[in-house]
């Protein structure tokens, strides 16, 4: 570990940004396999709401700085798909 102190702090920031943007990464992933079974299932209304949920999550994602802009639209393109039934 680092001797001066402001670099012991960056540090530790650096390890609280990681993990958040972690949080953000298996969040999404966890809402995409959600849609995929959704949409599976042949229920339109609940593949909706989770397409719903899962754009509004990238969005957040990709304005917090967690996703590059390009693989949130390309999540969100993948996710339309599936939505609309179509293989990815």
């Amino acid at each position: 570990m680092a001797n001066i102190a402001s670099q012991k702090k960056r540090i530790l920031r650096a390890e609280r940004e990681r993990l958040e943007n972690r949080r953000y990464t298996s969040t999404i992933k966890t809402y995409f396999r959600r849609l995929e079974v959704s949409a599976a299932g042949d229920d339109a209304a609940a593949a909706d709401a989770d397409h719903t949920q899962l754009v509004s999550l990238i969005d957040k994602a990709v304005k917090r700085g967690a996703l590059h802009k390009n693989t949130g639209s390309r999540k969100k393109a993948r996710a339309a798909r599936v939505r609309a039934g179509q293989p990815s």
